[in-house]
């Protein structure tokens, strides 16, 4: 198989410097899908310097907002025109459901056109009354400039769309790094860019590892910004990376997200089925491979037995296989390395005395398959509780009253998302309000709005991306201060 150009510099694409490759393999089966450009520290040198040129000395920053923003909907228009072949390489590359693949395609789109309607529908800038006429005080935003943008391999496009959108809308140039495992629809997403005629130098691309690229990605010194989603430990090595040249970190880093459900959310069949189905659905959807999957159920003790064994019972009949195979409900770990950490995350927690309810082992045939997991009877001193497994591992603890839910559900380090289940309107609202979690669902679990901020509290990550807040993170703020009538201030004698 020949090797696919994926290094994006000033508008060509290239091969790594030093000429080394890399078999990107597909999950379902350890067949390789790719071979793509392995980049090193010269190729993301290389990068930066054509992002920085076309920063400073190119016509993005200056363009108008209107053809910037008329820029991110052509690209929409090009994500919605190329659907079915995005979805499709998103669903082999990562080992995802093609309707999975189908919605990030979708996420994507929505995402280029809610910060491209957003940018353009902002004023100048923010008056300020300085208490005089003779005065005019405006507070501006201006694109921050270079900006290093490092995406995880569970959803490489939409990640990407993520960090792009935004950095495109304020008018900054960006180099991005997917992850080494899935950088296929990064660089079907960078052609897009281009076609929808986007100045050279604007998006790079560099493929490659986390060492050496993201590495020196985020201690560049002319790079002004990184946003980094992926991990904690390698999250902390980028800010310790940036720390050194005081640039602007942005960073989300996962999370370990309790659901909780109180039996009165199931006191009808309606309602129990929505929750043991909801609770499916949070925990395994993507193999768990989601940064905000619902991996700890934290149920209300008179309800454990029932609904325990009804999730148990519907997560041994979930349709595991490759992606793109009709029917499939549930796709493969991305790599040899995933499936042997969540095996190890159950092993671990089994000695340590949980209860297995269903799952636990891998299945027959070739893949990095594993079973959906049920543990029950596990507690907070357990390493399956407290670390992210990034695995279809759902974990089970029970409370008796409203606030030892509340204290099992904030006893994290992590705190980017929890859902909570009750019919109790008034306990909904209070147990959403202290909560410590950036995103909490009520009676439903997992939906985002790209209109709405998207980030977490203590170690799950810095800043937010979606929203309004998400174009700031891509700005620095200024004011700009004019005085009509000047004339000595007469501070000194003379």
């Amino acid at each position: 198989m020949s090797e696919q150009k994926t290094i994006y510099t000033a508008g060509t694409w290239r091969s790594a410097a030093s000429g080394a490759a890399r078999e990107i393999l597909d999950p379902a089966d350890a067949s390789v899908l790719a071979v793509v450009a392995e980049g090193g520290a010269a190729d993301a040198d290389a990068a930066v310097r054509a992002a920085r040129a076309a920063f400073d000395s190119g016509p993005w920053p200056g363009t108008p907002v209107a053809e910037r923003a008329a820029l991110l909907r052509r690209t929409a228009d090009l994500l919605q025109r190329d659907r079915e072949r995005i979805g499709l390489l998103e669903s082999r590359d990562a080992g995802k459901t093609l309707e999975e693949g189908r919605v990030d395609v979708d996420c994507v789109i929505d995402a280029f056109r809610y910060f491209a309607a957003l940018v353009i529908g902002e004023s100048a800038g923010r008056v300020v009354d300085a208490g005089s006429p003779d005065i005019h005080s405006v507070v501006v935003h201006e694109p921050v400039g270079v900006c290093a943008l490092i995406t995880p391999w569970n959803y490489p496009l939409l990640q990407a769309s993520w960090k792009i959108a935004p950095a495109l809308a304020a008018g900054n140039t960006f180099v991005i790094k997917p992850s080494e495992i899935t950088p296929l629809t990064t660089a079907a997403l960078v052609e897009l860019l281009a076609e929808a005629g986007l100045p050279a130098g604007v998006a790079n691309l560099v493929t490659g590892a986390g060492d050496p690229v993201g590495a020196r990605l985020a201690a560049h010194p002319d790079v002004d910004l990184v946003s980094f989603t992926g991990g904690l430990a390698s999250g902390t090595k980028v800010m310790r990376a940036a720390a050194e040249t005081v640039k602007k970190v942005a960073l989300e880093l996962g999370g370990k997200n309790p659901n909780v459900v109180f039996a009165d959310a199931c006191a009808t069949e309606k309602g129990f089925d929505t929750a043991v189905d909801q609770a499916l659905n949070a925990a395994f959807m993507h193999s768990g491979q989601v940064c905000s999957a619902g991996s700890r159920l934290i149920i209300e003790e008179s309800l454990r037995e029932r609904f325990v064994t009804e999730l148990a019972r519907r997560a041994e009949k979930i349709r595991i296989g490759r992606g793109t195979d009709p029917g499939v409900e549930c796709g493969p770990l991305v790599s040899a390395a995933q499936l042997e950490r969540t095996e190890a995350y159950v092993a671990s927690a089994l000695a340590e005395g949980a209860v297995l309810r269903s799952g636990g082992e891998r299945p027959d045939g070739p893949g990095y398959f594993y079973r959906p997991t049920v543990l029950d009877r596990c507690h907070r001193r357990m390493r399956v509780v407290r670390e992210e497994v990034f695995g279809p591992v759902l974990t089970v603890e029970t409370f008796r009253t409203e606030d030892e839910a509340v204290a099992l559900a904030n006893d994290t380090e992590y705190g980017l998302a929890g859902g909570v289940w009750t019919a109790d309107q008034g306990r909904a609202r209070r147990v959403a309000g202290r909560l410590r979690h950036g995103t909490v669902w009520i009676n439903d679990f997992h939906p985002y709005l790209p209109q709405a901020e998207w980030g977490g509290f203590g170690k799950s990550g810095i800043g937010r991306e979606l929203g309004p807040s998400g174009l700031a993170e891509y700005r620095e703020t200024k004011h700009v201060y004019q005085n009509l009538a000047p004339r000595p201030v007469r501070w000194f004698a003379g």
